[in-house]
């Protein structure tokens, strides 16, 4: 609960930071309030749980955890903000706020018990991120992607409303705990198909957020045209908070009809599973691969969901999303550092990049072998805790097809690889790629951090 008031009102004051109209007060200010709610949170890891607002939202360790997943996410995003964001522009400070705002409502999604508290965490979220994605006003993609999502955004989030009404009028409660109870002994079992179809419009909206299949559609156009830096944040903030929200909801409202919902989440994983990695092999555009890559990853994450294994799905969700949101910001930061500069996004862009930037090929080798999930990286980890828990409940042939597309995720990660150290510079006397100290200093330490959970994966693999 600390970390959503120091958010929100240090987010209200960093907007008085704007009429500095400086890049170097703004930057450091969103990092350093960021590091105060990363440390803030830390300290409820061992407290009691605890709820607020008539039990409306509780802080536990579950959602300690999460809210440390968000929070570090997006302070090791922010350094590559810089070149974004340049001095002398209007409305400088309302980006960094907004990122503030958005954290909000992630936290809200994250720690909610009550159906209304969820929606308001999802809209907080939803609609920082629609102004951020047409935050780029010379580009007319960004236009468009804004645009898309706003649009496709606001239909989802009325299905998802729609949903949240007829849970309500088959159970009369909006309590988590309560719902399920109701599900359990129904005061009126007439009302079952009601609850039903309040489940199915809930997963729509929810599928929606997290670039599930079929749901996904906007993915690809909005990452494109969204700026790399806010691109990243929706490819790992939005998508943890999604998947720690839709966890909770499945294990705590509807853990008793779990008849009725595994087979539509085991439907939505295998679509989001093919979707996701046959559509990332035929991009041309590093950016739109990693759209692709981030529906595939949706599907891996929604195996933890099917499993239904408590504290097992748990851990295996928790380590596979921060696992996964490190290697995303590694290869987002990269992407941006050389599009930048070289104002183009496909293959032939990182050309011969190992030669003139080791140190950025070399951190984009590990983050794409930690997507791939090759041993020795978080990446590998996070699939296997994740396939365990599902191999545990017995569902072996949906590993075995997720094993299958894992293998073909090779393929379109292993381009960038090798168009950085096999594939000659277009440009012999390219200048090399301009990177501060600081920014070196957080990719080796995205680096880092992604072999240390491939190699120590007990640190981080029991939290729960």
């Amino acid at each position: 609960m600390t970390s959503i008031i120091l958010l929100s009102v240090l987010g209200i004051v960093n907007l008085f930071f704007g009429f500095l109209k400086s890049n170097k007060i703004l930057l450091p200010a969103a990092m350093v309030i960021l590091a105060l709610a990363f440390g803030v949170n830390l300290l409820d890891w061992n407290a009691a749980s605890e709820s607020y607002f008539n039990n409306m939202l509780t802080i536990n360790r579950y959602s300690v955890a999460f809210t440390g997943i968000v929070v570090l996410t997006t302070l090791l995003l922010i350094p590559f903000s810089q070149k974004y964001v340049r001095d002398g522009e209007e409305n400088l400070a309302e980006y960094y706020s907004l990122l503030l705002f958005s954290l909000v409502g992630a936290i809200m999604m994250v720690s909610y018990d009550n159906l209304l508290m969820l929606f308001v965490g999802i809209e907080i979220l939803s609609v920082s991120m629609y102004v951020v994605a047409g935050s780029d006003k010379r580009n007319v993609r960004s236009n468009e992607a804004a645009l898309k999502y706003f649009l496709m955004g606001s239909f989802a989030t009325g299905i998802l409303l729609f949903g949240i009404a007829l849970v309500y009028g088959a159970t009369g409660t909006f309590q988590l705990t309560q719902i399920d109870a109701g599900i359990v002994n129904p005061v009126n079992a007439s009302l079952r198909p009601m609850l039903y179809v309040g489940m199915l419009l809930m997963f729509i909206g929810i599928s929606f957020k997290v670039s599930a299949a079929p749901f996904h559609y906007w993915t690809p156009d909005v990452y494109e045209g969204t700026p790399t830096f806010f691109a990243a944040f929706m490819s790992t903030v939005v998508k943890t908070a999604g998947f720690a929200a839709f966890f909770k909801l499945l294990m705590a409202a509807f853990y008793s009809a779990q008849g009725f919902w595994v087979p539509t989440i085991m439907s939505i994983t295998v679509l989001t599973l093919l979707i996701g990695n046959v559509g990332a092999v035929a991009q041309t555009s590093i950016k739109r691969m990693l759209a692709y890559s981030s529906i595939s990853h949706a599907g891996y994450l929604f195996i933890g969901l099917v499993a239904v294994n408590g504290k097992l799905s748990a851990n295996a969700i928790f380590f596979y999303s921060l696992a996964y949101s490190i290697a995303t910001v590694a290869s987002f930061a990269v992407l941006k550092l050389v599009s930048d500069q070289r104002q183009r996004e496909d293959y032939a862009s990182f050309n011969g990049l190992a030669k003139t930037n080791p140190l950025l090929a070399f951190v984009m080798t590990v983050a794409m072998l930690s997507l791939a999930g090759i041993p020795l990286t978080g990446g590998f980890f996070g699939k296997f805790f994740t396939f365990g828990a599902a191999i545990n409940r017995g569902y072996i042939w949906l590993v075995v097809f997720a094993v299958v597309m894992s293998m073909v995720s090779i393929y379109y990660y292993l381009r960038p690889i090798i168009a950085m150290y096999m594939q000659p510079a277009e440009d012999e006397n390219a200048e090399p790629i301009v990177v501060s100290g600081f920014q070196s200093a957080v990719l080796v330490l995205l680096a880092l951090l992604t072999v240390v959970l491939g190699i120590l994966p007990g640190l981080l693999s029991d939290v729960f």
